[in-house]
């Protein structure tokens, strides 16, 4: 039974889920959702996701919404082929979830912010909240150089292996340079890993555009 992804597939929490896809080596069947249509509010679409909100993934029956979750699932369920995203060692298990919560909370906030106001908002032709942006780059750039010092210890988030908590800074590494203020060249341990992270063949296969592979 193939994965179907719903989302887009520009948008990063799509092209986290299709990454994932592409780093454990399974094949999946993208549905567009029609965004600027609103299909996202329509009631069968609303069956899917009570939110209203991408990406839902759907296999052979089984329904599972939210970005990280579908990761997660995907990780899980896929654990003996591609690559090992979630480690099985309990311990490494621990610094893998504490990395991920890392990205959540340290990340995920500041570095969306600033994206959604100097990269989306100019695609639709609307003016950016400068102090907004520059209140998130303070914040992040407090905490990259935290990522820096780890960083100059192990090669990944997580340790010296990838894992998922790598994987979910993917969209926002590759798009943060376009904000202003490139707040990851100017940390070199930080650089290092974003390079890697981006040069990962995963990342190369969605960042133009998630594409359907079955």
């Amino acid at each position: 039974m193939v994965l179907t992804v719903y989302g887009h597939p520009h948008l990063s929490c799509t092209q986290r889920v299709a990454a994932a896809l592409h780093e454990k080596q399974v094949p999946f069947k993208l549905v567009v959702v029609d965004l600027m249509g609103k299909e996202q509010k329509t009631p069968a679409y609303l069956e899917k996701q009570p939110f209203g909100q991408i990406p839902v993934l759907e296999d052979d029956g089984y329904r599972i919404y939210e970005t990280r979750a579908i990761c997660r699932y995907i990780a899980e369920k896929y654990a003996g082929q591609g690559t090992t995203l979630i480690p099985m060692d309990l311990k490494a298990k621990g610094i893998f979830e504490q990395a991920a919560s890392v990205e959540y909370a340290n990340w995920e906030p500041y570095a969306s912010k600033a994206v959604i106001e100097k990269v989306y908002k100019a695609m639709g032709g609307q003016p950016a909240d400068e102090d907004l942006v520059e209140k998130m780059l303070v914040s992040l750039e407090a905490n990259l150089d935290v990522y820096d010092k780890i960083l100059a210890k192990q090669k990944w988030v997580a340790g010296d292996e990838f894992t998922l908590a790598d994987l979910f800074h993917m969209p926002y590494a590759a798009l943060l340079p376009r904000v202003g203020r490139d707040v990851i060249a100017a940390r070199p341990n930080v650089a290092r890993w974003a390079k890697e992270l981006l040069a990962r063949p995963s990342w190369q296969a969605v960042k133009d555009g998630v594409q359907s592979t079955a």
